[in-house]
């Protein structure tokens, strides 16, 4: 950073360049962080999907089969009934198959942020054109995790080394180009 005579301040480009790749790193570590918690969400929320379907299922299965089996049955079956409807009230109200695909959704897309940011700090020059187009792709990955379609222009990548090449059609919308 130099200071010149007037007491302006005026930043040098390796200064900048410094900011930039150090702003990517962060994001990097960042999409790192959330890919993992995303991983464990995901998998949190198959456990409690199958935890509760499966004994819904068993269960209502018995309690028919025991309601139409006997006479005697019937009050058994009753309870075994009370209990499958406990569970698939339970399943319905935690949405826990939603909430698995939102976190499925969200760790793709952190691990292509994740995935960007590392093809970017392995150029040489980083302008913040990319360090914009990453945190784009930041906000599609926040948005998956409401089930939400990723904003409109940001797209998620799954191919690294295609991550930083721009489509004609992203160049001709894209508000860093100069129409």
């Amino acid at each position: 950073m130099a200071t010149p005579a007037d007491g302006t301040t005026s930043l040098s480009p390796d200064g900048s360049a410094h900011r930039l790749r150090a702003e990517i790193e962060r994001l990097k570590a960042e999409a790192t962080q959330q890919r993992r918690l995303a991983h464990r969400r995901a998998e949190f929320w198959t456990k409690a999907d199958i935890a509760l379907g499966f004994p819904a299922a068993l269960l209502a299965g018995t309690a028919g089969t025991a309601g139409l089996a006997s006479a005697g049955a019937r009050v058994p079956a009753a309870l075994a009934a009370l209990a499958s409807a406990g569970f698939a009230a339970g399943a319905g109200f935690l949405r826990s198959d939603t909430r698995r695909r939102a976190n499925k959704r969200a760790r793709h897309a952190w691990a292509s942020v994740e995935a960007r940011a590392t093809v970017a700090l392995a150029q040489e020059h980083v302008t913040p054109e990319l360090l914009g187009d990453l945190l784009e792709c930041r906000q599609a990955a926040l948005a998956a995790y409401d089930g939400e379609e990723p904003l409109a222009g940001v797209v998620v990548i799954r191919n690294p080394s295609a991550a930083l090449r721009p489509s004609r059609r992203m160049e001709r919308r894209s508000p860093h180009v100069a129409s």
